[in-house]
């Protein structure tokens, strides 16, 4: 039977989630990725770190990859603004070294926030150390006319500590001082997806979106015309899949990565049963599902979005129906 990875010519993929997860390795995401025909792309939101030290990290865990196959958003954003200025162009870096390292590969002079002069575009990154005087240094150059950009919009950030404020947070923060919005570049935005493709030279349809956030990896894929597959290996779960809105809801689901080296069953739909596989499922006044693992959870989310599209149930009554299965 054809495997799921064949029936694209590439993938891009998310890293933390996907790959790692805090210090470690994904359970069994290195020896799939390594396994891999197709050329993999990786991509991050995380805007603190450069392709180089993207690259150097899941290289640690024992995955095969390249500074040239990685793109993080501060590099999608600076690649936006080379098109937008002039060469040379000075512009305010707000957030972690990848920032002004981004800025810098395109021929670009980033600036700090403390340096003095005018700057033509503002890039917003997260990073650890961005104080109140960056962002106040940041609201005053978007007042006086630098265009403004975003690496991206998560309002948290996943740490070893807990949850803490994204550069999601930290925009909003300079949003309230000036009068306009930020471009955001990052995921869900499809710019990163768009670059992935032209790097392995590939059309955005045959391309393959990993993730494990619906509102970023699925829903910035699909903005770009990929299908996206959500992993269930980090933030989102079935839950969370069946009260997900059209936009963000991915046209496959994998327990870990070791699912795309493995057969896909094809929906079929018999009468209100739909089945995956060995699975079926069908959504009355509850969800009833016979059969198990993966497949009875992609049956599940077969009658769960069509009893929604359908005007049946909310989403909400659609996640509830899910947790209690």
């Amino acid at each position: 039977m054809t495997r799921l990875v064949d029936r694209f010519d590439a993938l891009i993929c998310d890293v933390d989630g996907v790959v790692v997860s805090g210090a470690s390795a994904v359970g069994h995401a290195v020896e799939v990725l390594n396994s891999l025909e197709p050329p993999v792309v990786f991509a991050t939101n995380n805007a603190s770190r450069t392709p180089a030290e993207v690259a150097a990290m899941v290289g640690g865990h024992g995955v095969h990859t390249s500074a040239e196959r990685v793109l993080t958003s501060s590099l999608a954003a600076a690649r936006e603004v080379a098109n937008l200025v002039h060469p040379g162009a000075a512009v305010m870096a707000i957030g972690g070294p990848g920032v002004a390292a981004s800025l810098r590969s395109v021929g670009l002079e980033p600036r700090s926030p403390q340096d003095e002069g005018e700057v033509s575009a503002v890039v917003q990154g997260y990073g650890p150390q961005v104080t109140a005087a960056d962002l106040g240094a940041a609201a005053v150059a978007i007042r006086s006319g630098a265009r403004w950009f975003a690496t991206n919009a998560d309002l948290t950030l996943p740490t070893e500590r807990g949850v803490l404020p994204g550069n999601g947070s930290l925009v909003a923060a300079v949003r309230g001082a000036v009068e306009v919005d930020p471009v955001v570049i990052g995921k869900p935005g499809p710019t990163m997806y768009a670059m992935a493709a032209d790097l392995v030279g590939v059309r955005a349809t045959r391309m393959l979106a990993l993730g494990d956030r619906l509102e970023t990896d699925i829903a910035g894929g699909a903005a770009a015309g990929m299908p996206g597959a959500l992993v269930l290996t980090g933030v989102h779960g079935p839950m969370d899949a069946a009260g997900a809105p059209p936009e963000s809801r991915p046209v496959y689901l994998l327990a870990d990565l070791r699912d795309l080296v493995e057969h896909y069953p094809e929906r079929v739909r018999d009468g209100d049963w739909y089945h995956r596989g060995d699975a079926r499922a069908r959504c009355g006044d509850d969800l009833d599902v016979r059969g198990r693992g993966i497949n009875a959870v992609r049956a599940g989310l077969d009658a769960l979005w069509a009893a929604v599209d359908a005007g049946r149930i909310t989403s909400q009554d659609a996640r509830s129906l899910m947790g209690n299965r």
